[in-house]
């Protein structure tokens, strides 16, 4: 079953680290994000494959916006 993970605060994409088709742990970084001068990482909550990353690097997203499926 496919995770969809999604932004939990508005911030600007920093730097995206998996890409589709790598394999992920629980807890891996997918992407960077930037907020107020502070990075976040967004990690993977399950182990899997990462099916596709929906953002670029200076992408201005929303909460709830889709950053990445993992499969």
């Amino acid at each position: 079953m496919a995770e969809d993970v999604r932004a939990e605060m508005v911030s600007t994409v920093f730097e995206v680290v998996a890409k589709p088709g790598d394999s992920v742990n629980e807890g891996d970084t997918l992407v960077i994000l930037e907020s107020m001068k502070m990075e976040i990482p967004v990690v993977a909550e399950a182990a899997g494959t990462v099916a596709s990353i929906e953002v670029r690097p200076g992408d201005v997203i929303q909460e709830g916006d889709l950053i990445a499926v993992i499969a």
